[in-house]
């Protein structure tokens, strides 16, 4: 009877235990520190079910790239706070940056200065030619970027792709995962589009990756949104958020939502 009781005991626990891993996640996105502005958009970002894709623990490192206002770091921050470590490998500035990218990182050391959820918090530098130690190699669990590929795409072409994605297998443990989410181009379209678009093409996205010596896992359509045709007048930017075309047809873009984004889970191979 005695032995019986362990074992219901130990499977409670066992339960209890990945109830907790779980319900973190939903904590931290459910914050109070996180304002309503910032939980509307879960509804298209789906960071609960896309943090959980990845497989993000609370006693991982984490590393995330331009994190920007820290829209994710809200989350990630203070998930990993007490047992793991967030890295933010955000903007790389110098004399020839412009004040968006300065004032970005000025405001998120900011925030690590003086919000209690950044705590800990450890900042490094990003850039796909300039930057590229995001952090210790070898010792991230996991790396994530968040609809970024198109910008160094756009701005540094093949180079900056595959310096990115080398610089993220550095980092990263054997068997470290890098998750990416980025406004996904259809394969049938032109590779031209992904030069002005703000969409890029899942195939190329994956051979960037396999390049650098990952391994595509598995891919998932958290983020999918299939009224997203990615031809509009002014590429990813048409649509919300920042509906670039303002009044103009501004009900039928608001309709579509937020881009088709393809879900990518990498994995750097183990030893």
């Amino acid at each position: 009877m005695k032995k019986l009781a362990k074992l219901v005991l130990a499977a409670t626990l066992g339960m209890s235990a990945t109830y907790a891993s779980a319900d973190a996640i939903s904590d931290a996105a459910m914050s109070e520190h996180r304002s309503a502005q910032a939980k509307v958009r879960d509804e298209f970002r789906n960071p609960q079910q896309t943090l959980r894709f990845f497989g993000v623990k609370p006693d991982m490192t984490v590393v995330e790239i331009s994190p920007g206002g820290g829209w994710y770091a809200d989350i990630i921050a203070p998930l990993v706070q007490k047992e793991g470590q967030y890295i933010a490998a955000h903007f790389f500035v110098d004399e020839s940056t412009n004040d968006y990218y300065r004032k970005s990182l000025e405001n998120f050391n900011q925030k690590v200065k003086d919000s209690a959820p950044y705590q800990g918090v450890k900042v490094t530098a990003f850039h796909p030619t300039k930057a590229l130690d995001i952090a210790e190699p070898g010792s991230a669990d996991v790396v994530l970027t968040f609809r970024n590929i198109h910008n160094w795409y756009m701005g540094q072409g093949t180079e900056g792709i595959d310096n990115a994605f080398g610089a993220f297998f550095k980092a990263l443990k054997p068997g470290g995962v890098l998750g990416v989410v980025e406004h996904e181009l259809p394969e049938s379209a032109d590779d031209a589009a992904m030069k002005k678009s703000g969409y890029m093409k899942r195939s190329f996205v994956v051979a960037a990756a396999e390049k650098a010596g990952f391994e595509l896992e598995e891919a998932s359509d958290i983020n999918a949104n299939s009224k997203d045709t990615a031809d509009h007048p002014r590429g990813v930017w048409t649509l919300p958020p920042s509906l670039k075309l303002k009044d103009q047809d501004r009900e039928k873009y608001l309709a579509i939502g937020e881009s088709n984004r393809m879900t990518l889970k990498f994995k750097k191979p183990s030893l």
